[in-house]
């Protein structure tokens, strides 16, 4: 049997104002293993395109419907992810309304883009976001 990594779509939400400025962008407290805060994602499951994934995988996790912008990246240091080796593509995307959490998320949070808390990130998502910050200026 072939074996081959995960592949998985993580969204970088940038969360709009009435006036369509970015508020800040959602973070999520895992519910699962490993625990901490990360970018709302998931696995692409078997027949679905990624793009269908990421706008499935917000839905489930902080209840938006987003529209996406565009792709930051595609992830696939085989260390990323603490459970297997595993393949991101990491969309920015954006959306209005309040998230909430469901499914693997026990709380959302609204960072400003200012106020990250980088020492509370998991998997690789530090690095992400980084790259995000850095793709914005």
């Amino acid at each position: 049997m072939i074996e081959t990594p995960l592949l998985a779509v993580d969204g970088i939400v940038e969360l709009l104002d009435d006036h369509g400025d970015c508020k800040g962008i959602v973070l999520i407290d895992r519910v699962n293993e490993p625990h901490g805060l990360a970018l709302p994602g998931g696995f692409v499951d078997i027949g679905e395109t990624v793009e269908a994934a990421l706008l499935r995988e917000m839905k489930e996790e902080i209840s938006l419907n987003v529209s996406i912008k565009g792709i930051l990246g595609v992830y696939s240091d085989p260390d990323r992810d603490p459970r297997s080796h595993c393949v991101s593509v990491v969309f920015i995307c954006c959306s209005r309304g309040v998230p909430l959490a469901a499914d693997d998320a026990k709380d959302v949070h609204i960072c400003s883009l200012k106020d990250v808390p980088y020492e509370s990130l998991v998997f690789d998502h530090k690095r992400i976001l980084e790259d995000y910050f850095i793709s914005m200026s």
